[in-house]
């Protein structure tokens, strides 16, 4: 019998249920039955086959010959939309209806196995030279032969309709199984949004123990810098208190991107003064996206990644850079360093990570992805490249024609 092959695709339908239907079918009209995949690879177990069949598949070449075989009439099938006939490379006669689920060729039914006229003596050397080139004992494979059902025209055209009609069913199961699935991505998707926006909120609302409290002592703080002489000082501790209140905002908002861009100065502005010979600072996006609204929050976390993922760790230090350009109806913010970059696996791990957080806000890069994607769908996203030594890129994409950036 046939290796039973279970590869993404089979996902689609419910194989145990695929398989019931199988048996049943070819109990009820006393043909073999095997659903394949588009090489031909049997996806089911084989139903009701005939001992010639089951010893022809148990060859590692009969199998191989019987799964092109199988393929090549799924191939005729597809192309003219409704099941097809050919005679396998064995002289039987088989049926293939083909199975598209969601525009997808997935595979094709298949059945038969019968002949339409009894064996001639010609026919019969034939197999018994074939099944010795198989290794197959020559003479049990012609009696096997001799024991295949004949078939009239009226059964086969009754087999065709029949085939169609369980070909439909499991187009069926497989779009019931599919919008199922796609159902449950989707809540899964929107629940793991929510989870992160309630986790920020949370984050925001643990740093606000009391926040006037702390704004109150630094603007004291700033104050006695003034009075001291400490301008440095003074600009330090103002930074400080206007990046804790822009973070303490309610998270779950737009803003326009000028006013993320003004509270990365001054973010940048509290590392250059912690590594004023190895941190540079380039920011290059035009006046004319500023009005562009992203959501609150987005760029600290990618800014705050390069620097301490990127530039602290490499001893010279290095550039960050932002630029930032339209293309094709959507704002491209890149955010790059000249950092120690990431090897492939170390990538793969960032992207798919789904418990990244940042040092400062708490968020990593998946929260900002999900936020993307909640207020702008599924156009917005990042996309993150790196190499070992070249440093890091990442660029956040935002429809222009959204209504929040229309408006």
């Amino acid at each position: 019998m046939g290796e039973i092959l279970c590869s993404d695709e089979c996902e689609i339908v419910d194989i145990a249920k695929l398989q019931e239907v199988m048996d049943k079918f070819a109990l009820a009209t006393g043909v073999a039955a095997i659903v394949a995949n588009p090489e031909g690879r049997a996806i089911t177990r084989p139903s009701n086959f005939s001992t010639l069949c089951q010893a022809i598949r148990a060859s590692e070449v009969g199998r191989a010959r019987c799964e092109a075989s199988d393929a090549k009439l799924g191939r005729e099938a597809l192309s003219g939309g409704q099941p097809a006939m050919h005679q396998c490379h064995f002289g039987l006669i088989d049926l293939a209806a083909p199975l598209v689920v969601g525009d997808i060729w997935w595979g094709s039914v298949l059945c038969g196995q019968f002949l339409l006229a009894p064996p001639s003596r010609n026919q019969l050397q034939r197999v018994a030279n074939y099944a010795r080139e198989l290794g197959l004992d020559s003479q049990k494979a012609v009696e096997w032969f001799k024991q295949i059902q004949i078939v009239s025209e009226e059964r086969i055209r009754a087999s065709f309709d029949l085939l169609h009609i369980v070909s439909q069913l499991i187009v069926e199961m497989g779009l019931a199984r599919l919008a199922q699935q796609r159902v449950i991505e989707e809540m899964a998707a929107r629940a793991e949004i929510e989870r992160n926006l309630r986790a920020a909120e949370l984050k925001a609302l643990q740093t606000q123990v009391n926040p006037h409290f702390l704004f109150n002592t630094l603007n004291a703080a700033s104050r006695l810098a003034m009075m001291e002489g400490a301008p440095r000082t003074q600009e330090l501790v103002f930074a400080l208190a206007s990046l804790l209140r822009y973070s303490l905002r309610k998270i779950d908002q737009l803003v326009p991107l000028s006013e993320e861009i003004l509270h990365i100065r001054l973010y940048l502005f509290i590392h250059q003064i912690r590594y004023p010979d190895r941190i540079r600072v380039e920011i290059d996006v035009p006046q004319e996206l500023m009005t562009v609204r992203v959501p609150l929050l987005t760029l600290q976390p990618l800014v705050e990644n390069a620097i301490v993922h990127g530039l602290e760790p490499k001893i010279e230090g290095g550039t960050v850079r932002m630029s930032g350009r339209k293309c094709n109806g959507q704002a491209l913010i890149v955010v790059e360093d000249t950092g120690v970059g990431m090897p492939p696996d170390r990538l793969a791990e960032v992207v798919s990570s789904r418990s990244g957080r940042g040092h400062t806000t708490g968020l990593g890069l998946n929260n900002v992805r999900s936020r993307l994607r909640h207020y702008f769908g599924p156009e917005s996203d990042i996309t993150v490249e790196s190499r070992p030594g070249a440093g890091t890129r990442v660029t956040i994409r935002v429809p222009l024609d959204h209504r929040a950036n229309r408006e």
